[in-house]
């Protein structure tokens, strides 16, 4: 499971490099973790304040008695 917090860059390299490199108009949210989430590339966008409870859920999930 891959979590992200909303608006989190997850790229290696930032949209102004790529945009430097490539020479191509790239979209407002390029990188960021909802973009990323569209394209199936995380799982899941939690807002700060509620990922330690998302993340005891996936522990919780995936633990062998679910305790």
């Amino acid at each position: 499971m891959v979590l992200a917090e909303p608006h989190a860059l997850m790229s290696f390299a930032g949209p102004r490099v790529v945009q430097q490199t490539t020479r191509e108009k790239l979209p407002d949210d390029f990188g960021l973790s909802e973009s990323n989430y569209r394209f199936g590339h995380i799982d899941r966008v939690v807002p700060r304040p509620e990922l330690r409870a998302a993340v005891a859920r996936l522990l919780r999930l995936f633990s062998k008695n679910g305790d």
